[in-house]
């Protein structure tokens, strides 16, 4: 892929001896397995998934740092055994940190920006949150409509705060021209959040899900996270006991329901960019925070692994038809025999994503909440 060379530009190779202390891998590790860039870009035709690090931080008011953090996540997941052989994964190493922090946010946006265009999907291994930034200016620059997900403890509209990585989501939501569809935010903790934020996002016709509304149904959120094209995962929507750098909260998502989260935006067909921010190895303990992101990163392969093999919908005969009328609308559900997930469709004939649960509730002849947002916003 001749067109990828600019990408020398932006990125430092990965260092494989360091990460591995010198010991290498066994066959079956990721280490052994994905093509690495250790001075020389790896052949990116056949790739499924391609990893990047980024370990910016000074979003946070943290002066300039290395590399560390990808390359800490990196020596756990290395180590991991790979399952899922007919998925091809590269690793192009770290996005060079620029002089300021627009600079990186311009590197890290054109990288996206290069490998999105020639159709990969890229992991984003961060750094502070507002990297979603950047994540974002990859779609604006090509002014690409799409959908955003972000799953945080809190809701970074802070703007009494000078630094970037409590108010990133103002630019990314307000500003103009603006080329976010729609934003969905999973797993705020209540206490930390300014009543008045909600209103804000609620007026604007985005979806928020408290925690313990998530945690109670974890299956409802895949419909939320399917037709997202940006998905950013903040380590602090994880409880303390779970990942020992999250120091605002000790409250959150479990490790194994980041994982669920993690598996299900995998199998969305959009999302092309992912990333996954807040780690601070200073702050880990036995690093398993490090190894928590390395788990996490698994289950993302597999949702890939299993969305891959999903039919597409105008294949009639790999779904399940379900045609049913509530509150005076006729309406067609269908269900995938392949994955399970579940579609439904609107007056206007678009199929968006669904729940099962959404089904039962039409059945009883009242409307799913799922169906009325779609409708508000048209």
């Amino acid at each position: 892929m001749a067109d990828l060379i600019m990408l020398d530009d932006f990125l430092e190779p990965v260092n494989i001896y360091a990460i591995s202390e010198d010991e290498g891998y066994r066959e079956g590790q990721f280490g052994q397995v994905i093509r690495i860039n250790e001075g020389e870009m790896p052949d990116l035709d056949g790739v499924d998934l391609v990893l990047i690090g980024c370990g910016e931080q000074r979003g946070t008011g943290k002066p300039v740092n290395n590399n560390s953090a990808p390359d800490a996540i990196r020596k756990q997941l290395y180590n991991l055994y790979f399952w899922h052989k007919d998925m091809v994964i590269a690793d192009l190493g770290n996005v060079k940190t620029g002089a300021t922090l627009a600079d990186t946010y311009a590197a890290l946006a054109a990288v996206l920006n290069e490998l999105t265009a020639a159709g990969k999907t890229v992991v984003i291994l961060g750094g502070s949150h507002d990297l979603t930034l950047a994540q974002y200016k990859s779609y604006a620059k090509r002014e690409r409509v799409m959908e955003a997900v972000c799953v945080d403890a809190r809701i970074d509209l802070d703007i009494d705060s000078v630094h970037r990585n409590d108010n990133f989501l103002m630019e990314m939501l307000t500003g103009e021209p603006n080329f976010v569809k729609h934003y969905s935010h999973v797993g705020f903790q209540s206490y930390l959040v300014h009543p008045r934020m909600l209103e804000t996002l609620d007026k604007l016709r985005f979806d928020c899900f408290r925690v313990g509304h998530v945690k109670e149904r974890p299956e409802e959120m895949e419909p939320v996270i399917r037709h997202a094209s940006l998905f950013s995962f903040d380590i602090s929507a994880l409880a303390y006991a779970y990942a020992p750098v999250n120091r605002y909260t000790p409250n959150g998502f479990t490790g194994e329901e980041a994982c669920v989260l993690m598996r299900q935006a995998g199998m969305s067909p959009f999302i092309n960019t992912i990333g996954i921010y807040g780690y601070d190895p200073t702050l880990d303990q036995f690093e398993m925070t490090a190894r928590q992101i390395a788990h996490m990163l698994w289950y993302l392969i597999d949702g890939r692994f299993k969305g891959k093999h999903e039919a597409p919908l105008e294949d009639v005969n790999a779904f399940n038809s379900f045609h049913i009328a509530f509150a005076e609308v006729d309406a067609t559900f269908i269900q995938s025999k392949r994955t399970g997930r579940w579609w439904m469709q609107l007056p206007d004939q678009r199929y968006i994503a669904c729940s099962y649960n959404d089904y039962l509730v039409a059945c009883n002849n009242d409307i799913p909440e799922r169906w009325l947002r779609a409708m508000e916003r048209g």
